[in-house]
């Protein structure tokens, strides 16, 4: 075990630690593709290519999931007997699936000591997915994305087929040979309040089957140029943001200007994205028009859950501003010189109501550029 040294007496940061060690987990070292790592088409065709992975974007909020993962699962493990991180592998994926809760039929096929505690109605698959606050309200309402639910079914559609991975530590659930998954199960826990969401369905073997098409489809690719970005990129989608082949997947922007700029190579481009541009400017307004005309209906109505939605009401408090005056009476009570620096807004008034011209000067700086787009 190494022994962490001050450099000029500055403590080093903890967070080192915790990258080295994620680094070294075995999830980071393996090469083979992941049930996780189908979350974008272009980044699953990198790893499967064998590329190596261009950034080190920063990973302090997915060591902080993954820390809270292992614990909430450890305790499900020995409280409750669930199957916790077992690894699964089919002819396509290779990973550790979170959580299988086996039915009565199937937990009898065990031996006694590894019988869960309570088993399931159905034989469940549950995936467990930490998320912020910012993101929470989305999760709730809307559960799974596309590419969590493509995770979770490969997991199953794996042991619904083949049945747990036949590796020392788990033999005798291989034995069990292919399970039938009845049910699926996002947990979604807050990572800022603790706060638990549950999502659940039942199996679906076609959807199963369009997750394995879909890297089916990755694998025949010739090169991962071949595969469609999935996201819009840096500064629009975190998981751009955060990708290992960030630069490799958006090259070519010089410094400060987007990446998405390496999209447009001739006119045709430029005219593709100004319709784009346009339409999504006609849904915004559309979209404002009909939240206007519904908060306007809604303006009396009192707080309290309607169908899927809660509705409540902030502000409608007594509006405050600083007082000058009493400010400067504070001042001369307490011996305090009052500030006297220039009024630039008073100054420009005066200037505009006696025809006199604004001096200006530059700053140095540059505008932000701002899109104008009419009818040709």
């Amino acid at each position: 075990m190494s022994v962490a040294t001050s450099v000029d007496g500055v403590a080093p940061s903890i967070w080192n630690a915790a990258h080295d060690v994620d680094a070294r987990r075995p999830r980071s070292c393996q090469t083979q593709l992941g049930a996780s790592d189908t979350v974008c088409g272009r980044r699953a065709a990198y790893i499967l290519h064998g590329v190596t992975p261009t950034d080190q974007p920063d990973k302090r909020a997915a060591i902080l999931g993954t820390y809270i993962h292992h614990g909430l699962l450890e305790s499900a493990r020995t409280e409750y007997g669930w199957l916790v991180e077992r690894s699964v592998q089919d002819d396509l994926i290779r990973g550790h699936v979170d959580v299988v809760q086996l039915d009565a039929n199937t937990a009898a096929r065990l031996p006694a000591r590894h019988r869960p505690v309570i088993p399931a109605d159905v034989l469940t698959v549950e995936d467990v997915k930490t998320k912020s606050t910012y993101l929470w309200d989305r999760v709730v309402r809307y559960g799974a994305t596309a590419a969590e639910l493509r995770q979770v079914y490969l997991y199953a559609g794996a042991l619904s087929e083949v049945g747990f991975e036949n590796v020392p530590g788990q033999r005798y659930l291989a034995r069990l040979g292919p399970l039938p998954i009845g049910r699926i199960r996002f947990r979604f826990i807050n990572r800022d309040s603790g706060a638990e969401h549950l999502q659940e369905f039942d199996f679906d073997p076609q959807r199963a089957a369009e997750a394995q098409w879909w890297v089916e489809r990755v694998r025949e690719s010739q090169s991962p140029e071949d595969m469609p970005r999935d996201f819009h990129g840096p500064g629009l989608d975190a998981i751009c943001d955060y990708c290992p082949f960030r630069s490799l997947c958006w090259p070519g922007a010089a410094p400060g200007v987007p990446e998405q700029t390496a999209l447009i190579h001739n006119d045709a481009d430029r005219e593709q994205a100004l319709i784009e541009y346009v339409q999504g400017h006609e849904l915004a307004s559309e979209g404002n028009r009909i939240k206007n005309f519904a908060r306007k209906k809604l303006d009396q109505s009192p707080p309290g859950v309607y169908g899927s939605n809660r509705l409540s009401w902030r502000g409608g408090n007594d509006e405050e501003k600083d007082d000058v005056e009493a400010m400067v009476d504070l001042h001369e009570i307490a011996g305090i010189p009052v500030p006297m620096q220039p009024d630039a807004d008073r100054m420009v008034k005066n200037l505009k109501e006696a025809g006199l011209p604004i001096p200006r000067r530059k700053t140095g700086r540059k505008t932000a550029p701002v899109i104008s787009v009419g009818p040709a």
